[in-house]
C-alpha cells in the first residue's frame, strides 16, 4: 500500500526593481499549495492535490500616486507608444501638454523618454532635462532616433514636444521612412496629441491633418481651456465628427488660474515642485495647482497614454 507523505511549499514572489511601485510601496503575494505525495511504483508521485490557498496580499499605501501597485492606469497601452504633441499652430499649447504628460509619467513611474524639437525654447529640455534630448526635426538620422529609443523598452513611452511649423518635415519622413507601416511591425503604437484652442486655424489645421492620414494614425484632440473655453468653431466644423469616427479621442486640458502658471513658468520649475515646494505659491495658490494636476491627470488616464 502506497505511504501518503505531506509536503508544504510556500512561494513568495516579490515586484522586481523596475516595475513601476511609488516610493514606499510593497507587493509581496505569498501563496501556499499543499499537495498529498504518495509512493508507486518506485517514484513519488502527486496522490491528490489540494485546494490552492492564497494568503492576504499586504499593499502598502501609495505615497505618490493613487494608482494601484503593479498596475498600469486605466486606458495605458501595453506596448512602446511613440506620442506626437503637435497641433502646427504656435501659442496653443503643446508644450504644455508635453510637459503635464512627463509630469504625469514621472509621478506613476513608467518609463518614458522625451524628445524636444523647438532649438530656442525647448519646454521639455528647459522644464525637464534629466528625461529629454534634442531632435532634429528636418534631420532624418536625428528622427530616426525616436523609433530606435521605442524599441529599447518594453512599454516605453516617448513623448515628442513638436514646435511650430515643424508638421510638414515631419509627416515628409514619416511618409518617406515608410514608419507607420514599420511601427505596426515592430509593435509600436504611434500617436498623434493635436492640441487645440479655441479658434478658426485649429480647426482648418485638424482637417488638414485628417486628410493626409485619414485612418493611418491614432489621434488624441486636446481642447485647450488656457487658450479659450469656447469650442463652437470645432463643435460646428464637422471636423471633430470626423475624427471621432475614425477613433479619435478628446481630451479637456482644465484651465489654471494665470497667475500661478505665470510663477511656474517664470522659475522654470516642474509642475511636481510647484504643487509641494511652493516655489513662491501661496498655499493657495499650490492647493490650486494640486487641484488641476489631478483633473489634468484623469483626462490622460481616460484617454490612455
Amino acid at each position: 500500500m502506497a505511504r501518503p507523505v505531506r509536503a508544504r511549499w510556500s512561494v513568495q514572489t516579490q515586484h522586481l526593481p523596475e516595475r513601476r511601485h511609488s516610493a514606499g510601496n510593497r507587493l509581496k503575494p505569498t501563496v501556499s499549495v499543499t499537495l498529498r505525495l504518495a509512493w508507486k511504483q518506485g517514484e513519488l508521485r502527486v496522490a491528490e492535490p489540494l485546494p490552492v490557498a492564497q494568503e492576504p496580499v499586504e499593499v502598502a499605501a501609495a505615497a505618490a500616486s493613487p494608482t494601484p501597485p503593479d498596475l498600469d492606469p486605466p486606458g495605458a497601452s501595453s506596448m512602446a507608444t511613440i506620442h506626437f504633441i503637435g497641433g502646427e499652430k504656435g501659442g496653443v499649447g503643446k508644450s504644455l501638454v508635453a510637459r503635464l504628460m512627463a509630469q504625469y509619467l514621472i509621478d506613476r513611474q513608467l518609463p518614458f523618454l522625451g524628445f524636444d524639437s523647438d532649438r530656442s525654447h525647448g519646454a521639455l529640455l528647459r522644464f525637464y532635462a534629466d528625461y529629454a534630448s534634442p531632435v532634429v526635426i528636418d534631420d532624418y538620422a536625428s528622427l530616426d532616433k525616436v523609433v530606435e529609443a521605442a524599441l529599447d523598452q518594453e512599454q516605453r513611452r516617448i513623448v515628442v514636444d513638436l514646435a511650430a511649423q515643424t508638421q510638414r518635415p515631419l509627416l515628409r519622413w514619416m511618409e518617406e521612412s515608410g514608419m507607420l507601416e514599420l511601427a505596426r511591425e515592430l509593435g509600436i503604437a504611434v500617436r498623434y496629441w493635436h492640441v487645440m484652442d479655441s479658434g478658426r486655424d485649429s480647426v482648418d489645421l485638424l482637417g488638414r491633418l485628417l486628410d493626409r492620414f485619414g485612418d493611418q494614425l491614432d489621434y488624441t484632440l486636446v481642447l485647450n481651456q488656457l487658450r479659450g473655453e469656447d469650442f463652437d468653431i470645432l463643435e460646428a466644423s464637422g471636423q471633430k465628427d470626423r475624427a471621432l469616427a475614425l477613433g479619435a479621442k478628446i481630451a479637456t486640458l482644465p484651465k489654471l488660474h494665470d497667475a500661478a502658471m505665470t510663477r511656474i513658468d517664470a522659475r522654470s520649475t516642474s509642475f511636481w515642485a510647484a504643487a509641494n515646494d511652493g516655489i513662491g505659491l501661496s498655499l493657495l495658490e499650490r492647493q490650486r495647482v494640486r487641484v488641476w494636476l489631478a483633473k489634468a491627470y484623469g483626462e490622460l488616464e481616460r484617454v490612455g497614454v
